[in-house]
């Protein structure tokens, strides 16, 4: 249920139990949504989770939760246990339990003084550990985590283990039954059978528990979802083995009644309704498997994290687990260690290999003032860094929760599914129902084990979990493998939008090129480096990466720079500053023709620079004509490469920039781009990528700069390069972590094929059901057979999905 997410809107995710199919999670999501202040709901049958937008000043957790049990599921919580130190009286135990109590997501503290301990119940999604252990210094005390209940790899972990208990007595208890089922027919006549196993009590004794113990959690699913007044797939499986269990039963007791042992044992179905049930639970165990394999990407990324921090604190060498780290910390770093957190280096000279972030294959060297990332690994020199940030924070940590929204998100697509599932069932207790009466009535009159064969293989084949699994599973492992390659898709919505991508506009500077342009020519009227000492200082005030490099190329030549004492950058144009009395102008033709400076006399040579691609700018000196300086930003090596994957898989290519047209064409032509806007002011880069939606395209906009954010917010689908600023990542909805083009072509490639995956899912579930169900009813189908199918229908499309993580990436 989506609907506008309100300024204001807090999110929460809640882990839920319970559910068994697609029915279920679109119950939940239509219980939540009918709440007052849920601004949007989204459950995921595949994560077992709900994540939802709402309003704290109309709804709380708590009711959620309310609603959630009243709908038949609950919720996990999870509890911690810290070791507090530094407290001296009960008012300390006390001031520390009214702090973690306030903390959201933590929903019961209590804080013993005499032992010295805090016992947390608190919801996983909302809160951690880490959070907890954090409020207690601020509060002036130290925690240290002594237990945490089960994570949820544990609990899946404990699920299976507890399936697996349950499948091996069902098959044990069935195996009997099905032998003496097998043992019926005529073609298999050879094949013995104990008298014992065809005595009807005997018959009973296996099958109870097989219908109670085991299939218990399908009759409580089946009550809980009744009593709310739906159905799901409990109600199809209880309500087809009850139907087995219960006409034998019948039969069993009326033989007995008839003399028992003195006329042959009737037919019975004991065994249609354990086995149905044994492998429904087998199904159940291989899906669980299935999924569990589906969180491998979030697992490899959490695995790159350090454990420990070697930590200076009062002159002191302290090892304490990375969790602990504040920032401000003091942390070594020595040569084959992994940099705990990001930082800046303080001392020390190194290369660390950043190749888990960027992709770059070789180390790059690390010296004082340079930043440092956590989870990537120093090489060959001892560090002294300052952490800067700590915990979630972080880039790992940043780049996780990106992924597990992702994976947790839905795909528009996935609402195809979900009105498919929520009428599902009921329409299928309704086939079975005529079914039913067609055979007993028609078909076979009279013969009611014969119509009840049919109408339980139609309550069984038409379970619908394939159809709950088919899109969640695929973006898990779709996102997740992208990124494993450095794409981070910031939810399903935009994973699905990218397969429908037309035309990509990228930026220039820092995306096609390098980013790091070096001063090439200098042509002054008068002194070079007087002419270059008054430019430099002017530039030396601007953050725009062309002026760096000017300084930087100046500064190369030996000559020292003053100080500006006023600067203003004229985006689009170039800038102004004042440099020892003197009015400096740094920038296009259009500044030198609107301040009246006459400039025509570089013209040529300016044509000529721009033509072999750098850029030239025009300078002046108390508004007369001083020169011009030219830069040269040279191409990424994958850049070339990457444009002619994008041609090849029919996407449009068009460069946008502010440079002048030549440049920028000089540019296009070295990557094989034919469409070129160029001159594009900042504020111009959002209303060109309208200009191009215009005709009904869906358009990309790959930048790397704060000027690209509006531009990236407008697009169909906004790309940031993970190496540029902090702006255009928020502003994007694919990060490209790489800095590399390449990524591009690999982001498209990994949602059409992710598309075609779902795709491929939702057929063969609805076509699974579609056929089915019919040839169920004509009679083609034994319960046991339809069991099967149900089962394995399940585990095909999450095995299918799986595929997406042996995906190769740069093949296409």
């Amino acid at each position: 249920m989506e609907t506008a997410a309100r300024t204001g809107d807090k999110h929460a995710t809640l882990q839920i139990t319970g559910m068994t199919c697609a029915a279920c999670a679109n119950r939940i999501e239509k219980g939540l949504a009918k709440l007052d202040g849920v601004a949007s709901v989204n459950v995921n049958f595949a994560m077992e989770q709900a994540s939802v937008a709402y309003n704290p000043q109309e709804v709380s957790i708590d009711r959620m939760e309310e609603t959630i049990r009243k709908l038949g599921y609950d919720t996990v919580q999870q509890h911690a246990t810290l070791r507090l130190e530094g407290m001296t009286c009960a008012a300390c135990a006390s001031r520390i339990e009214k702090g973690l109590s306030k903390l959201p997501g933590v929903t019961d503290a209590t804080v013993n003084y005499a032992m010295e301990t805090a016992r947390i119940a608190y919801r996983p999604g909302e809160v951690s550990v880490e959070d907890m252990r954090n409020k207690v210094k601020q509060l002036g005390y130290k925690a240290v985590a002594e237990q945490e209940s089960l994570s949820a790899e544990d609990r899946r972990k404990r699920e299976v283990r507890l399936q697996q208990r349950k499948l091996g007595a069902a098959a044990l208890l069935s195996l009997p039954l099905l032998w003496s089922m097998v043992a019926h027919f005529s073609f298999t006549s050879w094949i013995y059978a104990p008298e014992l196993f065809m005595n009807p009590w005997f018959q009973l004794l296996l099958a109870t528990p097989v219908q109670f113990y085991i299939g218990m959690p399908f009759y409580i699913g089946a009550y809980k979802a009744l009593r709310n007044g739906s159905a799901n797939m409990d109600v199809l499986v209880s309500l087809g083995t009850s139907a087995a269990y219960f006409y034998s039963l019948y039969l069993s007791i009326d033989w007995y009644a008839g003399g028992g042992g003195t006329h042959h044992a009737p037919s019975l179905y004991y065994e249609t309704s354990a086995i149905l049930i044994t492998l429904v639970v087998m199904g159940k165990l291989l899906e669980s498997l299935a999924k569990g394999r589906t969180s491998e990407a979030i697992k490899s990324l959490m695995s790159l994290q350090a454990k420990t921090a070697r930590v200076v604190r009062d002159g002191e060498e302290l090892a304490i687990p990375v969790e602990e780290v504040l920032a401000g910390d003091v942390v070594l770093v020595r040569p084959g260690e992994k940099v705990p957190v990001d930082g800046i280096v303080l001392e020390g000279a190194s290369s660390v290999d950043e190749t888990m972030l960027t992709g770059e294959s070789l180390p790059v060297d690390k010296q004082a003032g340079n930043p440092v990332i956590g989870a990537t690994l120093n090489k060959n020199g001892m560090l002294r860094i300052q952490a800067t940030k700590v915990g979630k924070e972080t880039t790992l940590a940043q780049i996780i929760k990106v992924v597990e929204d992702a994976q947790g998100s839905k795909a528009p697509i996935q609402r195809v599914a979900d009105a498919i599932s929520g009428i599902f069932v009921p329409i299928v207790v309704g086939i079975a129902a005529a079914a039913f009466l067609v055979w007993y009535f028609l078909v076979a009159p009279g013969d009611f084990a014969e119509a009840l064969e049919k109408t339980i293989a139609i309550l069984v084949i038409a379970c619908p979990c394939a159809l709950g699994l088919a899109t969640p599973t695929s973006i898990m492992a779709g996102s997740g493998r992208a990124a494993e390659f450095g794409i981070l898709f910031k939810g399903g919505e935009h994973l699905e939008q990218t397969h429908k991508l037309e035309i990509v506009v990228l930026d220039k500077t820092g995306t096609i090129t390098k980013g790091r342009p070096e001063l090439t020519d200098v042509i002054a009227e008068e002194d070079e480096a007087e002419f270059l000492r008054l430019v430099g200082a002017a530039e030396r005030s601007s953050e725009h990466p062309l002026a760096e490099s000017i300084v930087m190329g100046i500064r190369e030549r030996g000559i020292g720079l003053p100080d500006a004492e006023t600067f203003e950058a004229l985006p689009g144009y170039g800038i102004e500053a004042v440099v020892e009395g003197k009015r400096i102008l740094v920038g296009t033709r259009r500044l030198m023709e609107q301040r009246g400076i006459e400039t025509s006399r570089a013209f040529e040579t300016m044509s000529q620079l721009e033509v072999s691609g750098k850029t030239a700018m025009l300078a002046a000196v108390d508004e007369r004509y001083a020169g011009l300086i030219a830069v040269a930003d040279t191409v990424k090596g994958t850049s070339q490469n990457a444009v002619r994957r994008l041609k090849s898989m029919g996407i449009r290519v068009v460069m946008m920039t502010g440079d002048n047209e030549r440049t920028a064409r000089a540019i296009a032509a070295q990557v094989g781009i034919d469409e070129v806007l160029a001159e594009v002011l900042p504020e111009g880069k959002a209303e060109a990528i309208r200009k191009l939606q215009a005709s009904g395209s869906k358009v990309a906009m790959i930048g790397d700069g704060i000027n690209d954010a509006p531009a990236l917010a407008v697009a169909d689908i906004g790309m940031a390069i993970g190496t540029g600023t902090d702006v255009a990542m928020e502003a994007a909805d694919v990060t490209l972590m790489r800095g590399d083009l390449s990524s591009i072509p690999d982001a498209i490639f990994m949602s059409r094929i992710t598309m075609r995956n779902i795709k491929q899912n939702l057929f063969w579930a609805l076509g699974y059901n579609t056929l089915g169900i019919p040839i169920a009813a004509i009679g083609l189908l034994a319960p046991w057979v339809a069991g099967a199918a149900m089962a394995l229908s399940s585990v095909s499309v999450v095995l299918n999905a799986l595929r997406l993580q042996r995906i190769k990436l740069r093949q296409t």
